[in-house]
């Protein structure tokens, strides 16, 4: 009576059972599915669950679902917070009397704290956990709308803008983190597209800011539903985020695998296989209970090393799947969130347009429908790496995801010649939107792909990657902004546009060709030297094992 009640608490969970393992060559795993294993498109899953209701891995999909729901939500709002306010630098200067360019520095100098937060947040969330981290980085946020919706002087709200963008810089690393922690590797490339449409969609913040100055209110009205938008978030995340970090392999060393025990019994001995049973079972721990789950704080990690993972990440720029990001998120920012909106607002408000000030934000209509037009095809990479893995014997390549970013490697190219084009000879307005949506509806792809293929191509520590991808493309980013307006003025729109940045753009997409059909000779060689064998000590539990 007693096994029959512990066999019937183990049930009330289903565990996830899997023989996949990840082969000698990073990247490389291998999916063949045993008998009695969970699989999905009909591959083993990967990484391996311990069988532990309380390993994230384990979780159910509503609870898994709204982790994402939140991170994405919190990206989406620490990017429109950063960025509405450039509208305002005009009223900025007139209140504070200050200077434009004095000015704009309250939205330079936010960005800069923002991109450089997680070099101190991410080192942070190893050594204390996800969850605390994640509160007071919204805590911190709030905080810091607060005060910028009273400041009256410049410093108070430059300290202010500086203390949310800075709290709100775990934003870009964080969901990645968690779409690692609690998704299998066959689920990552979708759950990365959702985040990467809200991060993207933050950029459309000016225009929402631009239509409240046009409904005749004060600038002050932005931050306040900042604020309504951030508490809310704040309490879904205390109830919903549960800590994520999880030490699979001491997990896995403690509870012994049922079908392993069961195997060395004899068929003959009945009560000892009947005993023996019902230890397995009873050795599963219990699922956390719902009060547990809200402690506010983790256990430490007191082998993470906090100052040496703020240093490690700069290695990471020599790591060629690991630089590709880079160059791509910081060329696609650099065009999308600085070239675009630099450009548009001073070309439509003159002739022959004429359009009026408060519309001069629309741009970012264009913004939104080229990445909800991508929304639809989140699935395909991880479809496409299934298929070709069954096709390959069950061996998963990390390559394999990359087939679908053939379209999109011209569609975005031509999408710049069309908005030089068309802003250098004053066509139709439509060109600009066109341009922008094509440009946008690629960098979809190339956000949330080539992200997937850096975690999945190397044995590394993900975090780590995270730090080096948010400082290079910030670098990047920045440079091709700088001087941007008087490229312009000297060469051009579509000199510069359509010519210089639309060549930068096509050849980092061309790379696509050197990964797909050279990307595992390069994972083998990256991961014979010296640095690659670094990367793997350091690797912790929150890639893929």
């Amino acid at each position: 009576m007693a096994s029959d009640l512990k066999v019937e608490q183990a049930q009330k969970y289903h565990l996830h059972h899997s023989h996949a393992h990840e082969e000698a060559i990073p990247g490389t795993v291998n999916l063949l599915a045993a008998e009695g294993d969970d699989t999905f498109y009909g591959q083993a899953l990967f990484p391996v669950p311990a069988e532990d209701p309380n390993d994230p891995l384990q979780w159910p999909n509503w609870k898994k679902t709204m982790i994402l729901v939140v991170c994405s939500a919190y990206s989406f709002l620490g990017n429109s917070a950063l960025l509405g306010p450039a509208v305002y630098i005009s009223i900025y200067a007139e209140e504070f009397n200050i200077t434009p360019s004095t000015a704009s520095g309250l939205v330079s100098y936010p960005n800069l704290a923002f991109g450089f937060g997680s070099l101190f947040l991410v080192p942070l969330y190893l050594k204390i956990g996800r969850r605390p981290v994640m509160l007071m980085s919204l805590i911190c946020f709030l905080a810091g709308l607060i005060g910028a919706s009273r400041a009256n002087t410049y410093p108070a709200l430059m300290g202010t803008r500086v203390l949310h963008a800075f709290g709100s810089g775990v934003c870009e690393a964080l969901p990645v983190q968690l779409v690692n922690d609690v998704f299998f590797l066959h689920e990552r490339g979708k759950r990365i597209g959702y985040y990467t449409v809200c991060l993207c969609l933050g950029a459309t913040g000016p225009l929402y800011a631009g239509y409240m100055l046009a409904g005749g209110y004060s600038w002050r009205l932005y931050f306040y539903v900042e604020i309504a938008f951030a508490g809310a978030l704040l309490i879904l995340a205390f109830f919903v985020v549960e800590e994520t970090m999880y030490d699979r392999k001491s997990m896995a060393s403690t509870i012994v695998p049922t079908g392993e025990a069961s195997s060395t019994t004899d068929s003959k001995e009945v009560n000892t296989q009947h005993a023996e049973s019902e230890t397995i079972v009873a050795a599963i721990p219990e699922r956390r209970s719902f009060i547990s789950t809200l402690k506010p704080w983790s256990h430490i990690d007191h082998e993470a090393e906090f100052f040496l993972t703020m240093i490690r990440p700069f290695s990471y720029f020599v790591v060629p799947a690991v630089f590709w990001v880079i160059t791509t998120y910081g060329i696609y920012i650099g065009l999308g969130a600085l070239a675009f909106n630099y450009t548009f607002p001073i070309k439509i408000v003159a002739p022959p347009y004429n359009w009026k000030q408060e519309n001069s934000g629309l741009i970012a209509v264009a913004n939104a429908v080229g990445f909800l037009a991508a929304v639809p095809l989140t699935f395909t990479s991880d479809r496409l790496a299934a298929y070709l893995t069954r096709k390959n014997n069950h061996i998963r390549e990390a390559e394999m995801r990359l087939g679908v970013l053939f379209i999109p490697m011209l569609i975005a190219p031509a999408g710049l010649l069309v908005y030089g084009m068309t802003a250098q000879r004053n066509l139709h307005w439509f060109g600009y939107f066109a341009g922008v949506a094509m440009v946008n509806w690629s960098a979809f792809f190339y956000f949330s792909f080539t992200l997937a293929y850096a975690v999945d191509s190397y044995t590394a520590n993900t975090s780590e990657m995270l730090i080096a991808m948010n400082l290079g493309k910030q670098a990047i980013s920045f440079g091709m902004g700088l001087y941007l307006l008087d490229w312009i003025l000297l060469r051009g729109y579509a000199v510069v546009i359509a010519g210089i940045f639309g060549g930068v753009l096509l050849a980092n997409n061309l790379a696509l060709f050197i990964f797909f059909f050279f990307g595992k000779r390069i994972r083998v060689l990256t991961s014979r030297t010296w640095l690659g064998g670094m990367h793997k000590k350091t690797a912790g539990q929150v890639m893929t094992h």
